[in-house]
């Protein structure tokens, strides 16, 4: 069964190569991204994830824990992190699931039979602090994914959780963002004091809140 914005993440336990986890208490109360790649030592899969690893201390920074998953062993995804390290600079610095069984995968709905009956396509679930699933990302197996746009997604979704505020197109941290239609001018004015620019009744641009 497919998974929704606003599902709460399926809780699973798994072997992986940090050891076994139970995924809720793993994560506990951080951010995650859950990612699936298809399969271990191939091309794509490899610069995924030796350019995530590089990126952990923009996660870390963002309180985002990063796991990975493949229907592959875990003997397999120790001996590739090796490849990885040596052509990409940098090894697997997050856990990644072994899952022969297609058990996450299955849970995630991260195998989609019209494109592979037994390799998971690349999935990206963003994962509140509640559990709840905040944002999904569906790629085919031959295009690898912008982890830089899931930093920029993520920076969107702390924001505008944490402000009745929208993130418009394009939008990178620091920029200015959207009052909610939801919120009336009264209550904006409460919550941004030094006011905003009404382009349209609907459209009222306000600076970044915290830039």
């Amino acid at each position: 069964m497919a998974l929704h914005i606003g599902d709460t993440a399926p809780d699973f336990t798994a072997e992986t190569t940090e050891g076994t986890i139970s995924f809720h208490d793993w994560k506990g109360d951080s951010w995650a991204v859950l990612f699936s790649h298809p399969k271990d030592f191939t091309p794509v899969c490899t610069t995924e994830l030796g350019y995530t690893a590089k990126l952990k201390d923009d996660f870390d920074a963002r309180g985002v824990k990063v796991i990975g998953l493949s229907v592959d062993s875990l003997d397999d995804h120790v001996a590739w992190s090796a490849d990885i390290a040596d052509t990409q600079g940098t090894a697997p610095n997050f856990p990644m699931i072994a899952d022969e069984d297609r058990t996450v995968a299955d849970l995630y709905d991260m195998i989609h039979p019209k494109a592979n009956d037994t390799l998971t396509v690349r999935s990206v679930f963003v994962i509140g602090p509640d559990n709840a699933i905040k944002a999904s990302i569906t790629y085919p197996a031959s295009t690898g994914r912008n982890f830089d746009e899931i930093l920029r997604l993520i920076d969107s979704l702390q924001l505008t959780a944490e402000h009745k505020v929208a993130t418009p197109v394009n939008w990178t941290a620091g920029d200015d963002v959207i009052i909610v239609p939801a919120l009336s001018d009264e209550e904006a004015a409460e919550r941004f004091p030094d006011g905003w620019t009404t382009v349209r009744p609907y459209l009222r641009v306000v600076p970044q809140p915290g830039a």
